[in-house]
């Protein structure tokens, strides 16, 4: 009897031992790992199931980070039960040269701990290679260097004077080149989102293509908000001008095959996860037609430049609007929300026209455009 207690307390014990960020404490409660049954029926296939697994390989690429600045070995490291469970191993980490932080993760499909759980092969759309970004960590180590490109994104809307681009930028390059590009998939939230937009349009300007997700990416810059305000100035002078009445020949239309050039353009299309009560990434929805709540974007990119493309209507962008979510900040801009159960959320779904997410997009295929 007493051995019988003593066992309990001890368990109790480790229990309450547990780091809160454990993969079975914060995790998601109800998400099937990968096994035998996948290869009938693979959830990879489930756009919910892919939005939660990409969201755990981002939280494993932040606690990549913090096991470093706490110091934990590969027994006692959390970041290995995010991505484990999925069959996934850590290829490379992306570290920054500067002061040895870790802003990233590669992560590749894990052949032997599949075999050992009797799956010869990969499931049906389950990645070969993830590209996984995080965002900012306010922790003394990687506080600077995190907040320094959070200001450059402000004040640039870009990052590409990152130290830490380049580096993404060649992994993911890499990744395309030994997998596929059709095989490969990069994510990132917060800052990393930023990250892996701008990487994922720099790849695609050179014609590879690969799966993007990005929760949470930031929509607030200066440069942006200039951008707009010329915009709409050069809109209200065009209104201005078409009331004058023209006097002279008309222009002769354009028929220089731009069209069927931009047909024969490859296609783009990151997925972008955005909670509309988030006052950093809310932009993206401003012009949306949302009364608040969580907002899941999937962006088919038209040949033209613009936003496009749902069931065969150019000019409309795809929206699946969660009704239910976190409504303060914290939760709102959290990762934590991306791996809540589909259960737990009700979709409703909407059909909208971003005009940030066409300016987002627009220069790539003016750039692949003015190359030909």
């Amino acid at each position: 009897m007493a051995k019988a207690m003593s066992d309990q307390k001890a368990g109790e014990a480790a229990t309450a031992a547990s780091n809160p960020r454990e993969f079975h404490v914060y995790g998601p409660r109800n998400l099937p790992c990968t096994n035998w049954r996948d290869l009938l029926n693979s959830s990879w296939k489930n756009p919910s199931y892919r939005r939660m697994v990409i969201a755990c390989f981002i939280q494993g690429a932040y606690l990549l980070e913090l096991d470093r600045q706490e110091k934990r070995d590969e027994r006692t490291s959390l970041a290995p039960q995010w991505w484990r469970p999925f069959k996934y191993r850590l290829l490379q980490p992306l570290v920054d040269e500067r002061d040895g932080s870790i802003y990233g993760a590669v992560l590749e499909w894990d052949h032997q701990a599949a075999l050992s759980d009797y799956i010869p092969f990969r499931p049906t759309r389950a990645p070969a290679a993830v590209v996984a970004l995080r965002g900012t960590l306010l922790k003394a180590p990687t506080f600077r260097r995190d907040v320094v490109d959070d200001l450059r994104c402000l004040a640039w809307d870009s990052l590409k004077g990152s130290v830490r681009f380049p580096g993404a930028l060649a992994a993911l390059r890499d990744a395309a080149r030994r997998f596929g590009a059709g095989n490969v998939c990069v994510g990132g939230h917060s800052l990393g989102a930023g990250f892996a937009l701008q990487v994922g349009k720099a790849l695609a300007k050179e014609g590879v293509n690969v799966e993007c997700h990005v929760f949470n990416p930031p929509s607030v810059s200066l440069a942006k908000s200039l951008r707009v305000l010329g915009e709409t100035a050069g809109e209200l002078w065009g209104r201005a001008r078409a009331r004058i009445p023209f006097v002279g020949s008309q222009p002769a239309p354009d028929s220089s095959g731009g069209n069927s050039e931009s047909e024969a353009m490859a296609r783009w299309s990151p997925y972008l996860y955005i909670n509309a009560n988030d006052y950093i990434c809310c932009h993206y929805t401003s012009d949306a037609a949302t009364a608040g709540g969580t907002v899941m974007v999937a962006l088919p990119v038209n040949n033209r430049g613009g936003v496009g493309d749902v069931a065969g209507k150019a000019g409309v962008a795809r929206m699946l609007v969660f009704s239910t979510g976190p409504s303060n900040f914290l939760a709102a801009h959290g990762l934590e929300q991306w791996w809540a159960e589909a259960d737990d959320v009700e979709l409703e779904a909407a059909l909208n026209d971003t005009k940030l997410i066409g300016r987002q997009l627009r220069s790539l295929y003016a750039a692949q455009v003015a190359g030909r």
